[in-house]
């Protein structure tokens, strides 16, 4: 019964992902409702202990995430799905010392992975058409900080105080996420 819903529910996103690649100020609003979904569910996990606030650590944030900068419609698409992609890689990673809900988790990756159906078709079509100004530095320094992420929770053995380490920039990139929703305008 569940993956007959399943199905159905992918069999939707498909079909109306291919609509949105004419419509961004639909894909705008949905994008919005989705990343502040995933905020509340970030926030829904158990708090940061007290003792992990010294295990806190600078994953050299890309400058692009630190200043308000003008991005064409385009390139927000492509660092949108860089870094809704990064974080569902991350959030798919042992997470069992946590004490955290599967559900909440399993809720929160279906977020992700309805955010990215939308971004994907409008995704493929800029880059067949190479209509971006974003340079390869972007996606560079996109990924060199999530690769640091990745490591940070590989060298503390994926321990609860380094989840809540990633679980406060994880917030910190949703908030980032849903700013660049405001770039896609028609």
């Amino acid at each position: 019964m569940t993956y007959r819903c399943l199905l159905q529910m992918v069999l939707l996103l498909c079909l109306s992902t291919t609509a949105l690649s004419r419509s961004y100020s639909l894909l705008r609003f949905q994008q919005r409702r989705s990343t502040a979904v995933c905020e509340k569910l970030l926030q829904q996990l158990p708090a940061t202990p007290q003792h992990c606030l010294e295990a806190r650590m600078d994953f050299q944030v890309p400058e692009e995430m630190k200043q308000a900068q003008q991005f064409r419609k385009e390139d927000a698409v492509l660092v949108m799905y860089e870094m809704l992609q990064q974080i569902f890689n991350i959030l798919t990673r042992d997470f069992s010392s946590t004490g955290w809900s599967d559900a909440i988790i399993e809720h929160l990756l279906e977020e992700l992975y309805g955010q990215m159906s939308r971004l994907e078709p409008i995704q493929k079509e800029i880059m067949q058409k190479q209509s971006s100004t974003m340079g390869d530095t972007t996606d560079l320094h996109l990924q060199k900080y999530y690769f640091n992420l990745g490591q940070y929770l590989k060298s503390k053995e994926h321990n609860r105080c380094a989840w809540a380490v990633v679980q406060m920039q994880l917030l910190r990139i949703f908030s980032f996420l849903k700013s660049l929703t405001g770039y896609l305008r028609d």
